[in-house]
């Protein structure tokens, strides 16, 4: 496969994870400014949707407030940021039209669709009802692209690279997530197992889709070390970040067989795997869970990089 086709492919799935992802901050920030100020706290969740998105930086550049109207506009329509919703279904289907023929045309139809459907939405979504369908129809339709890959694509290389682009961007997305939240959404003073305490907790597993599989594997009520578990460790949660590597791993080894050729992406992603399989939850957060999930991060982006440097240039 040439390496441009490789890029387009990976780069697709990484897109479309990342709206689905700006679509699931938007939504739980908008549930939790609906809920009273005394069952989630005086913290500004706008700022929080800012961070936890990474992009804090340009928004400042633009915004001098993080509020509902500029953190909307700027998540969803906002062309000045490179990864707001629009953008990125718009860069999605970019690289899927460079490899029209390297995908199936239920993919095709996904995302060549949804950039038509954008259209109707112009550059804002309207009153708070409509911004929520708009929000669910982006979660919908990655929901849509990602089925039709899984359920079309002939497991070969072209399936291996997509498949890399996406669970590269879940890693980081969830770690994210689990990071900004601990750190922004609940105040060092907050009473541990109040109203505030579940709601934001609460928020950090429908964020990642997880608040049911949480009572399912946990059976008892929201607790800090057990939602890190589950989105650290827990290889049955898709997004968890051992899921993550298992498929990573996985999809690696597939390519690296098919082109009879080991190199550093796979040994790099067999590292973080086994880091992560050594790893307990006592250890993590004896060690700081920010610090943790920071050198995840790092970690992860230079799998990224490797990936890249091996297969994609």
């Amino acid at each position: 496969m040439l390496s441009r086709t490789a890029d387009n492919l990976y780069w697709v799935s990484r897109y479309v994870e990342r709206a689905e992802y700006l679509a699931r901050i938007l939504e739980v920030t908008m549930r939790l400014t609906s809920l009273p100020i005394g069952y989630v706290g005086a913290t500004n969740e706008w700022e929080s949707a800012i961070a936890t998105a990474g992009c804090s930086k340009a928004f400042y550049a633009r915004h001098s407030e993080a509020n509902e109207a500029n953190v909307m506009e700027f998540l969803t329509f906002a062309p000045q940021n490179p990864s707001s919703i629009s953008n990125c279904i718009e860069l999605a289907r970019t690289n899927a039209r460079a490899v029209r023929t390297a995908i199936t045309s239920e993919m095709w139809d996904v995302i060549n669709g949804a950039w038509l459907e954008l259209e109707r939405f112009g550059n804002a979504a309207g009153s708070r009802e409509e911004f929520m369908r708009f929000l669910r129809w982006v979660q919908e339709t990655s929901l849509r692209f990602d089925g039709s890959a899984f359920r079309t694509m002939l497991r070969n290389d072209m399936y291996w690279f997509s498949r890399l682009g996406l669970n590269i961007e879940r890693a980081d997305n969830t770690a994210r997530i689990l990071d900004k939240k601990y750190h922004l959404l609940l105040p060092a003073d907050a009473r541990i197992g109040g109203p505030l305490d579940y709601y934001q907790w609460a928020a950090i597993l429908r964020s990642v889709s997880a608040l049911t599989s949480y009572h399912w594997v946990y059976r008892e009520g929201l607790k800090p070390w057990l939602i890190a578990d589950l989105l650290i460790l827990n290889p049955q949660m898709p997004r968890s970040l051992a899921s993550c590597y298992d498929n990573l791993v996985r999809h690696c080894d597939s390519i690296a067989t098919a082109y009879g050729r080991q190199g550093p992406a796979q040994r790099k992603a067999r590292a973080i795997r086994t880091k992560l399989q050594n790893s307990s939850m006592e250890e993590i957060f004896q060690r700081g869970l920010h610090e943790f999930i920071e050198e995840f991060i790092a970690d992860n982006n230079q799998l990224g990089s490797a990936i890249t440097r091996q297969y994609l240039m």
